[in-house]
């Protein structure tokens, strides 16, 4: 028997990792001769950079950036195992998580951490860097990632504009000519979940300025800003971006990376599939295992299990779902390509048990996997 295990975190209790190593020993404990292959999952937010290192043999890299307020932080991506390619989340230089709830302020917060990261990423000599949208404290469009990149973001006077979503109403000029060269040398590819446009009524401000702070007054000025910067991406840059699907990601990071590092929008669980090579793990494979901490009818709009099913399905292996929880209309599943789903938890309990108790609950419920397959096989 051959299994592939690639689940997703689950979140605050398991790394996918961690639930890579805890069904393995369920079902080791069934299959002890089997063949387990673990590859650790994510779908471009919180967690992609520890799987793909995790998947990968790869490694952490630690570094002090600018954080979203202006003052340092400690930030952080990883470096793929073959030392090609690095992963980056915004969030870790730029997250709403580095901002108190009472200081977020769009109208101030930057992206310029982000463009640190990926100048320290250049340092290694990647040729491909993967950038994780999610989780921003930001409404800049990218304009301070940018800025750290070497692109004079210029006033009426000549000036550099400062940090923030208010100040980049004021460029009258975006000068290219001291961008990093380095960056003509390397693929991005940012991994992006939704289709915002970068303004009107579904755009970053409208949409996402709310949950970083934004009053409905910030949300009008953030907007004609996001407005204004466009037309200047589309005059000095060439780069039509307003409408475009998915530039509204991470306050307009989506048209930043798009504009200045023309950066590959894709879904997050698809780069970190390919990254992973999941494809070419499940050519010969018997059994595919996957899961997140909640399937529901929600899981099919591009979730992490659903990518993996239909990886496998390529291959016409047979796909088992594990959840924490399996909530309402979690049965959609069936038509995408996963075959069954368990829950791990095993009766009433408390969250904080629930959580305490996820690695040995997961371990359990693959042995009780692994030995209904031994069923099945046995009455064949």
């Amino acid at each position: 028997m051959k299994f592939v295990i690639a689940p997703d975190s689950f979140k605050e209790s398991l790394s996918a990792w961690e639930a890579c190593q805890a069904i393995g020993r369920g079902l080791g404990r069934v299959f002890p001769e089997a063949e387990l292959v673990y590859v650790p999952m994510a779908d471009g937010g919180e967690g992609t950079v520890q799987s793909l290192v995790d998947a990968t043999s790869g490694r952490i890299v630690r570094t002090t950036v600018t954080g979203p307020l202006g003052t340092p932080v400690e930030g952080f991506y990883g470096v793929l195992g073959d030392g090609k390619s690095a992963v980056i989340e915004m969030a870790a230089a730029s997250g709403l998580a580095l901002v108190p709830p009472a200081q977020r302020n769009p109208l101030v917060t930057t992206t310029r951490g982000m463009g640190e990261l990926i100048l320290s990423a250049l340092n290694e000599g990647v040729e491909t860097i993967i950038l994780g949208l999610g989780g921003s404290a930001t409404n800049d469009g990218g304009a301070g990632m940018a800025q750290a990149l070497g692109i004079r973001l210029l006033a009426e006077d000549g000036t550099e504009i400062g940090d923030g979503g208010e100040e980049v109403g004021r460029i009258a000029h975006i000068d290219l000519s001291g961008v990093d060269p380095r960056l003509a040398k390397v693929k991005f590819v940012a991994a992006c979940d939704v289709d915002n446009p970068l303004i009107g009524e579904r755009g970053a401000s409208a949409v996402f300025g709310p949950q970083k702070g934004a009053t409905p007054e910030m949300v009008k000025q953030l907007d004609a800003n996001l407005a204004h910067y466009a037309a200047k991406l589309r005059e000095d840059v060439g780069c039509d971006v307003a409408h475009m699907p998915g530039a509204g990601a991470a306050g307009g990071l989506g048209a930043g990376v798009v504009a200045f590092l023309q950066a590959e929008l894709k879904r997050g669980v698809d780069i970190v599939i390919d990254a992973t090579g999941l494809a070419d793990h499940a050519v010969d494979a018997d059994v595919v295992i996957t899961g997140e901490g909640k399937i529901d009818g929600q899981t099919i709009y591009g979730k992490t299990p659903i990518g993996v099913a239909k990886t496998a399905k390529l291959h016409g292996v047979p796909v088992i779902g594990i959840a924490g929880t399996l909530a309402a209309g979690h049965e959609v599943v069936h038509e995408h390509g996963i075959d069954m789903v368990f829950t791990i938890v095993p009766g009433v309990t408390t969250l904080e048990e629930a959580l305490g108790q996820a690695a040995d609950n997961m371990e359990r419920t693959a042995y009780n996997i692994g030995m209904a397959l031994k069923l099945g096989i046995q009455l064949k």
